[in-house]
């Protein structure tokens, strides 16, 4: 051991002396500046211009740039290290003096420390940067894991993988081709398989108002799947470091006497396949085809008339734990199997009915990001049926590369529908209702809130700081938003909004005029176009939720999404001429985009129609009557005339054929960005020359009314640009923009 450890010493500042891995560490170091420019893979909300969290921009952009591109230069220098003996014609001499078998883990963890001190560097170098660009939501937590998991642990994955090539091949032209291969598999063929993409983890986006922690535990659990398998790999191509002048099979069969060493690299391997298939994260369900999940044939003579749920968040664990109780009817006169739906990673720990144990099995399939379950019901007309459930639940298998929900911790927790409590699925409620109650615990600094119109109250403070609320409800599921909440009380339009926003995103808020902007667009888009659905017994809650890429509304409440409040999308020059401008736009999705839907499939470059362009045109109105008509014309007409005039002059826009020839990328980025623009500046500028041709602003406002107040097909409910059109007895010719 102390030999090996000097040999460590001696191999370490042989490395760090060397040029080659001089440069390699200061590129690396360099390397996250690419995120901020040209490697940026974090999904933009917005086609008018690259939109995600200010985090998302300052930091994983970086982070993620930063594991790509160190990941490609300590590759090579990995394959270059370990083939410099053989290039230089001294291995004979080298392997005489020391041990192949001993020089190549002292070589391996040389490169490994290298790693390990350029990530420290890249970490100390980079800190000052994103504490100032993040300003007010820097967080250190999130930035320390987000550059040891999005960027450190790429390297010696890399590294691993480069050892393992050359071991096997002892060819540098060959090696650097695998990992080549390796690399590329990730970021195409992989990029959709959230467990398979090594280089470029499935980041879709990342909070600033509130944690991250399910996310960077899910990356977490891929990198270390991912150094499971290739330690496995390497461990296995050190065997066949070649000795004695055998070849590799020979040098296999040699290496091979020593048991313990073929049996590390096997259980390294069937670790790391047992953690692939098992892991936690996400479901099984299978794929929906013909809405069979829907189609469930109520039981006759069973119902539940009230419930019950005793519901334990571990912020700690992101696990949750329950115990629910059912009032239950049975009057078949007989014992009767029901079913009940709940979480995919949930175990039902305990059934009891009328205090006895009762049997119950769960069904081997998912199905819509549920499990069922059956219990045997005892033959007695009136049932206190008790359920101890619990565990991590699992996202849907559909959005697995937009991880980050459901999210439970110390700062945030999203808990909605099966995640609270499991429900009741081939049985009817009495009386059509069922009363709800839930007792729900969480950290003290937590503030929930109840989606929808329902009752929350603080229950108990606990002795160890918690505390308890009571929410009682009357619908089929509850869903509960829970975190560090800022309330704004604000009466418009005959409503008091209750409008809930991360306490980090405060300042943001307060500089943006967020709760005067909240008040103008209720009262101008409710006398101008009427009441949300949403509305309910003149209250409101507006409820910032954890980015998500989008918002909705329900019986009593709505919620947006955080990206639409960061300080670079407030600052969008193409949704308003100031943040509160911004803020106005974004608010205005409530009426069209959630109180009215578009069809997102359709809203395409091949269409300017979208619910941008109404909620431009809104904000232009609205902006018009706080501000005065030039205001609005100078930032609002006269910039959608100039980009419509810039568009049509577009080289790709007058010669698509050479944008067909461009590699897929390319065209997706140009097609948004033009696509973009059309949404955000021909649309609004159709919708104004419809206003003249209609007779002006109170007709237009008449027809904009009748069409947010139309009978909705439930088939199909989106506002298409025909509807728009019939409405105003314009054709698409009439429309043209000059």
């Amino acid at each position: 051991m102390r030999n090996a450890l000097r040999l460590f010493r001696l191999e370490f500042g042989r490395l760090l002396r060397g040029r080659p891995a001089l440069l390699v560490m200061l590129l690396t170091v360099l390397s996250p500046a690419l995120g901020l420019t040209f490697y940026r893979p974090l999904y933009s909300t917005s086609q008018a211009g690259y939109a995600t969290t200010t985090l998302g921009v300052h930091l994983a952009n970086p982070a993620l740039a930063g594991g790509l591109a160190g990941a490609v230069l300590f590759a090579l220098l990995t394959v270059a290290e370990l083939d410099r003996a053989r290039r230089s014609g001294i291995d004979v001499l080298t392997d005489a003096i020391v041990s192949p078998l001993t020089a190549a883990p002292i070589r391996l963890f040389s490169l490994l420390s290298a790693a390990a001190l350029t990530q420290a560097v890249t970490m100390l170098a980079w800190l000052p940067y994103t504490a100032y660009a993040a300003g007010a939501v820097f967080d250190g937590g999130a930035y320390v894991l987000s550059y040891l998991l999005f960027m450190f642990l790429a390297l010696p994955i890399a590294i691993l993988f480069a050892a393992s090539a050359y071991q096997f091949t002892r060819r540098f032209d060959l090696s650097a081709v695998l990992f080549a291969a390796f690399a590329g598999l990730s970021l195409t063929v992989w990029s959709q398989n959230w467990q398979l993409c090594w280089l470029n983890p499935c980041v879709w986006a990342i909070s600033d108002d509130f944690s991250n922690f399910r996310l960077f535990r899910s990356v977490a659990y891929v990198r270390l799947t991912w150094l499971l398998a290739l330690a496995g790999l390497y461990t296995l191509s050190y065997l066949c470091i070649r000795r004695y002048g055998k070849g590799l099979l020979g040098s296999l069969a040699r290496s091979a006497r020593r048991v313990y060493r073929p049996a590390l690299a096997l259980a390294l391997l069937c670790c790391a396949a047992a953690a692939y298939i098992h892991q936690p994260f996400i479901d099984h369900s299978k794929e929906l085809i013909d809405g069979s999940y829907f189609d469930v044939d109520a039981l006759e003579g069973v119902t539940c008339s009230s419930r019950y749920a005793d519901v334990h968040p571990d912020p700690k664990t992101g696990r949750l734990y329950g115990k629910a109780s059912y009032q239950i009817q049975n009057n078949t006169g007989h014992s009767q199997d029901v079913r009940f739906a709940t979480k995919p990673g949930y175990r039902i720990t305990s059934v009891r009915a009328n205090g006895v144990d009762v049997p119950f099995s769960m069904d081997t399939e998912e199905e819509q990001n549920a499990v069922r379950f059956t219990v045997t019901l005892p033959d007695a007309p009136e049932i206190d049926l008790q359920i101890g459930y619990g565990g991590f639940p699992r996202d849907w298998n559909i959005v697995s590369t937009m991880q980050g929900e459901p999210e439970i911790s110390a700062d945030y927790m999203k808990l909605e529908n099966y995640v609270l409590a499991p429900a009741p699925y081939d049985f009817f409620y009495r009386d059509g209702t069922l009363p709800a109650v839930m007792d729900l615990t969480l950290p003290g600094q937590m503030t929930p809130i109840l989606f929808g119109d329902g009752k929350t109250a603080l229950h108990r403070e606990n002795g160890d700081g918690s505390k308890t609320w009571r929410m009682e409800d009357n619908s089929y599921t509850m869903i509960v938003y829970a975190g560090d909440y800022v309330r704004e009380e604000i009466e418009a339009a005959g409503l008091t909004v209750h409008f809930y926003y991360g306490r980090k995103h405060q300042p943001v808020m307060e500089a943006a005029g967020a709760k005067e902007a909240v008040r103008q667009v209720i009262e101008y888009c409710t006398a101008h176009y009427g009441p949300l659905s949403a509305y309910a017994d003149g209250s409101f809650n507006l409820i910032q939720s954890r980015v998500a890429g989008g918002g909705y509304a329900g019986g009593g409440a709505s919620t947006l999404d955080e990206i639409d409040f960061t300080a670079e999308n407030l600052a969008n020059a193409g949704k308003g001429a100031a943040p509160a401008e911004v803020m106005i736009h974004e608010l205005v999705h409530q009426w069209w985009g959630l109180g009215n839907m578009f069809d997102s499939y359709r809203s395409d470059g091949s269409t300017a129609w979208s619910s941008e362009g109404l909620t431009v045109y809104t904000t232009y109105r609205i902006v018009k009557e706080l501000y005065g008509e030039e205001a609005a014309r100078q930032n609002y007409v006269d910039q959608w005339r100039a980009n419509v005039d810039g568009y049509y002059k577009d080289f790709y826009v007058r010669h698509p054929e050479y944008l067909d020839a461009l590699p897929s990328k390319f065209q997706a980025d140009i097609a948004n960005s033009l696509s973009g623009m059309r949404h955000y500046n021909e649309m609004p500028l159709k919708i104004l020359k419809a206003e003249q041709l209609v007779g002006g602003e109170a007709a237009m406002d008449r027809i904009l009314y009748g069409l947010f107040n139309r009978e909705i097909d439930s088939s199909y409910p989106y506002l298409t640009y025909q509807e728009f059109l019939d409405a105003c007895g314009l054709t698409e010719e009439d429309l043209r923009v000059d």
